[in-house]
């Protein structure tokens, strides 16, 4: 176990390229499963889940050869299906969340794939329905073998079909398309996610000679094409690490650009920052925050509090709702802070208690941030992290704070934010990873 050393309070200044996104390359490393012929892959990020996924591939016969720091070549050619009932498979595909993705592929090339439950955050309810119903209505057959949470998928023939989603899942989403676009026939998904990482693993299976309209909309129709070839894609920035390095910014004082973040993809985020009283500037494609002493949280046009919420998007993505509740809390003026898709992601408040925050913990959905406008700084603590963007908020706040934290379970933080201390020391922050 390794834990982070950091002694905050002073503020930050450079520059910071943000990674390849996390979210983005989990979807994509799956699609090399749905072709034989050889798939490049830039921009992708060293991260833990990444990692995780890469190592579960190979191990399934993808033939993977990295090329240049963030860019791998995948031959799927020869999928060893057999492994895919071993223990390894087992204790490898639930270790990581992420690897239910690779069922769509499985059934759109193979007909049958296996998977066990998937691992991943502990941040509440995380439903495996919508994926198992939308592959079941393009004909699909799931038998569970009970208490070990692993299951078998019979699809010998793949039937396009219509579908409403009962939510508007990412991975959801991106599972129904990847086996649909071999499946015979049209399918129609409506109430589909249309974040950008969705919107790109579109655009690369269209490469790849997929027939996909709708893209970027929430009613994306399929038409089945009997192969797929191979291409070449580039990941986006990581918009969950431009978030938190904008919160970064404000909590500490700091002047810091963001580098190449692709900014029309960002969505409202800049817009929800902003309404945390956070100035930033759109330089090209780069974001730069200048230092402030102080930043005033605006109010509704009626003078009551602000909400910040999370929505699917184009809403305010949940993985950001941490990092403007930690923001807040040096803001001047109060803010709710709404975490409607998850109810176990605000549980990391108490810490922030602890350190002096002021926050009323309305439910598992709500809190109310009352901002110390910089007057009463946070203290160093010794806290863990309990997920990934709770533990980055966490680091937020001690790089804010006065004096000595410490951070414990920091393989959390490892899991979807490359190298952070190294990149942040390059600003000027004062933290040590330590082997325990």
């Amino acid at each position: 176990m390794s834990s982070f050393i950091i002694r905050g309070g002073h503020p930050l200044k450079g520059e910071i390229i943000p990674q390849g996104a996390k979210n983005e390359a989990l979807q994509i490393l799956c699609a090399t499963l749905l072709t034989s012929q050889t798939v490049t892959i830039h921009n992708i990020p060293d991260i833990r889940d990444v990692n995780k996924l890469i190592e579960l591939l190979t191990s399934m016969g993808v033939e993977i050869t990295k090329i240049a720091e963030g860019s791998y070549t995948f031959r799927a050619g020869d999928i060893d299906l057999e492994y895919l009932k071993s223990t390894d498979f087992r204790k490898k595909g639930a270790g990581l969340r992420g690897s239910i993705m690779i069922l769509g592929p499985l059934l759109a090339r193979f007909g049958r794939g296996y998977i066990p439950h998937p691992g991943g955050d502990k941040i509440g309810r995380r439903r495996l329905d919508t994926h198992f119903i939308g592959l079941q209505k393009l004909g699909a057959r799931f038998e569970s073998e009970g208490t070990n949470n692993f299951y078998s998928v019979d699809a010998t023939e793949l039937k396009g079909s219509y579908m409403l989603l009962d939510e508007a899942s990412v991975t959801g989403t991106a599972n129904v398309v990847m086996a649909a676009v071999m499946a015979k026939g049209e399918t129609t998904i409506f109430n589909a996610a249309c974040e950008p990482y969705l919107v790109q693993l579109c655009r690369m299976l269209n490469r790849m000679g997929a027939k996909i309209s709708g893209v970027g909309s929430n009613l994306l129709r399929i038409q089945g094409v009997t192969s797929l070839t191979g291409t070449e894609h580039t990941l986006l920035p990581d918009m969950i690490e431009i978030g938190s390095f904008i919160g970064l910014a404000a909590m500490t004082g700091s002047e810091i650009t963001i580098k190449n973040v692709k900014y029309d993809e960002l969505g409202v985020i800049p817009d929800v920052f902003r309404k945390l009283g956070i100035k930033l500037e759109r330089t090209g494609d780069d974001i730069f925050v200048p230092a402030q002493d102080s930043y005033k949280v605006e109010t509704f046009m009626d003078g009551s509090i602000m909400t910040i919420s999370d929505a699917p998007w184009p809403g305010f993505t949940p993985d950001l709702i941490s990092i403007a509740l930690v923001v807040a809390t040096q803001a001047k003026g109060s803010v709710l802070i709404h975490q409607k898709m998850f109810e176990s992601r605000l549980f990391f408040v108490d810490k922030l208690i602890d350190m002096g925050a002021q926050i009323i913990l309305c439910d598992p959905h709500r809190a109310t941030v009352i901002g110390l406008n910089h007057a009463l700084p946070l203290r160093g603590l010794t806290m863990s992290s309990p997920d990934i963007r709770a533990g980055v908020a966490l680091l937020i706040a001690a790089l804010s704070a006065k004096g000595k934290s410490q951070i414990e379970n920091i393989e959390q933080i490892d899991r979807g934010y490359q190298h952070i201390d190294t990149r942040l020391r390059a600003l000027g922050a004062d933290i040590l990873r330590v082997e325990d």
